[in-house]
């Protein structure tokens, strides 16, 4: 494996090429000393996205839900992990450090949702927020397009699943807390590792993990029902993790709790190799064979109902672990179910409600 400098604040530490591109190019030494000028840190772009639709559909038997809405393409939070990387090469971007640096923002979601939500034809189901990239990671704080979107759901009584990193969801509390009254809203944070070191190389713009655990309670404490995603188990990296970050969630009111383990699709294979290397190198070769181990001797199994939890002797271990820590602490004894009675189709223009 070749050696690569870290970018500071990046979680990739370099661009590979979109697989969809006929060419690529690679650095080369020609001995002119470029080597000792300072590589600039790459800075964060943000394009408006001109979509003519928001929500998203599909039909896998692995999630619970069937719809979702995605305000961003791309992620700052920069998670060496993520399964989304490889989305950024249908645009003919690198899935490496162009995902968390060039980035694409949707601002006429709520616009657009609103308008389908309207469409007669429309069947209320919960949609999800964080499906793909962050909906709060750090651009939404200027860009707003997230509160944007919860704002229609909540004008219309639509239920709502959200999935974050991110502390920045309690800015949101005043909708979330009003809709969690009317069961119209769960929130899930995503709590990898309590290893502060680990998640700053791992997920370096994303919230601390401590920080993390604030936002559950405050979300728990305004009524929200909240739950806790242990993702992705990596193993001999961060699986001996679980049931700590189990039970500090426990602590702060958590309902619910789920895990996914660790996908390496296309080029998030070589991506999360390198990182290894560079920054794990003793034990880079045991977690990738232990990842191949949890994949049938592969990187990734996309096989429906193996690409969430893997299987062989190590998946089992983890999800008999899960079970049993989730029994000890009463967690998942009870779901939530979103009320989708209550949708009102909004109103569009200067349309007036019959009611």
């Amino acid at each position: 494996m070749k050696t690569t400098t870290t970018v500071k604040g990046r979680g990739a530490a370099s661009n590979p090429a979109s697989r969809y591109l006929e060419t690529e190019t690679e650095p080369f030494d020609d001995g002119w000393g470029r080597d000792e000028e300072a590589t600039p840190r790459p800075a964060t772009t943000v394009i408006a996205d001109a979509s003519r639709s928001v929500i998203a559909r599909n039909d896998s038997p692995d999630v619970p839900f069937d719809q979702s809405v995605n305000p961003y393409r791309g992620c700052e939070h920069g998670c060496i992990y993520c399964y989304a990387r490889p989305s950024h090469a249908w645009l003919d971007l690198s899935p490496g450090l162009d995902f968390e640096t060039r980035l694409f923002a949707k601002p006429d979601a709520a616009r657009l949702l609103k308008r389908e939500l309207a469409r007669s034809g429309y069947r209320c189901r919960p949609i999800a927020l964080g499906t793909n990239t962050d909906p709060y990671q750090p651009i939404e704080r200027r860009w707003r397009i997230t509160r944007a979107i919860v704002e229609v759901l909540h004008d219309c009584d639509h239920p709502l699943l959200i999935t974050t990193k991110s502390s920045m969801v309690e800015r949101d509390l005043d909708l979330l807390s009003a809709m969690a009254k009317k069961r119209l809203v769960k929130v899930a944070i995503s709590v990898t590792t309590l290893d502060r070191t680990l998640a700053r190389r791992m997920e370096p713009r994303a919230t601390a993990p401590q920080r993390r655990l604030q936002s559950l309670e405050a979300l728990a404490a305004a009524g929200v029902p909240t739950g806790v995603m242990f993702a992705p188990v990596i193993p001999a990296l961060n699986d001996g993790e679980l049931e700590r970050v189990l039970q500090q969630a426990a602590r702060r009111g958590v309902r619910y709790a789920g895990y996914v383990m660790l996908r390496l699709p296309h080029e998030v294979r070589r991506l999360f190799e390198e990182w290894l290397h560079v920054h794990y190198p003793d034990r880079a070769a045991r977690v990738l064979e232990q990842v191949r181990d949890v994949r049938g001797g592969r990187e990734n199994d996309p096989r429906f109902g193996h690409r969430m939890r893997g299987s062989g002797v190590f998946a089992e271990l983890i999800r008999q672990r899960f079970l049993s820590q989730c029994r000890r602490l009463g967690l998942n004894d009870t779901r939530p179910h979103l009320d989708t009675a209550a949708f009102r189709p909004p109103a569009l223009g200067r349309q007036l409600s019959l009611f």
